[in-house]
């Protein structure tokens, strides 16, 4: 993977990355090569750092997912931008293709989610409940081409595949997303959720950051462009 082809942004504090779908952003008991690891394999070569290079993975995107992806490249900067995320002023947009009409063309939804580690899924449930955390996104329908609708999505909170099982609890899950329910693709490493944008305020130097990530080459994205 050319890690140069997919930069979004970059300075001497962050690195956004449009993440391909079926791609890890950090380790797990695959043990599969990382975007992290290509990101820092990037660096090092780009700037002969010597040594081993500091990458900080500020959020995560589930591997099947696309889109814009922020590292930091100092500890400042990941300080920083943790701080950024946990209180919620970063503004993060996402696109969904789902089969499904929605109930309405925009709304909110709030549930109620409670993840089952062992499978490595989550539950949505309307009423909260011991161990479940609160969840809450707003949703528009943005386009219908055929049998797909493009929903655009805002998450408020940063749930574990909160856009997932809140879409599939609505009755609209995500194309591909076998594990909510989401019918079959083509494409088996990728669902057709997408990181859109960020939207930040840079955590050094202060100025605003609206970073827009093209979607996948693919036929069916294609569609909405």
């Amino acid at each position: 993977m050319s890690i140069k082809a997919i930069v979004l942004y970059e300075d001497n504090h962050l690195l956004v990355i449009n993440k391909p779908a079926g791609s890890l952003v950090q380790g797990d008991k695959t043990g599969d090569v990382t975007l992290a690891d290509d990101c820092k394999a990037y660096i090092k070569q780009k700037y002969k750092k010597p040594g081993d290079v500091f990458l900080g993975v500020v959020h995560r995107l589930d591997r099947p997912v696309s889109g814009a992806v922020v590292f930091a490249r100092t500890s400042k900067g990941l300080e920083r931008m943790n701080k950024l995320f946990h209180d919620r002023e970063v503004n993060k947009t996402y696109w969904a293709i789902t089969k499904h009409k929605p109930p309405s063309t925009e709304g909110e939804l709030v549930h109620f989610l409670k993840k089952n580690s062992e499978q490595n899924k989550v539950s949505a449930f309307n009423k909260a409940g011991k161990g479940a955390q609160k969840a809450v996104l707003n949703f528009k329908m943005i386009g219908r081409i055929g049998e797909f609708y493009l929903l655009e999505v805002k998450p408020e909170t940063g749930r574990p595949h909160q856009i997932r099982v809140q879409l599939a609890k609505m009755g609209c899950p995500i194309f591909g997303d076998l594990k909510y329910g989401g019918e079959k693709s083509e494409n088996k490493s990728a669902i057709y959720l997408h990181s859109r944008e960020v939207n930040f305020v840079h955590p050094i130097k202060k100025d605003r950051v609206q970073i827009t990530a093209a979607v996948p080459k693919d036929q069916i994205w294609g569609l909405f462009k």
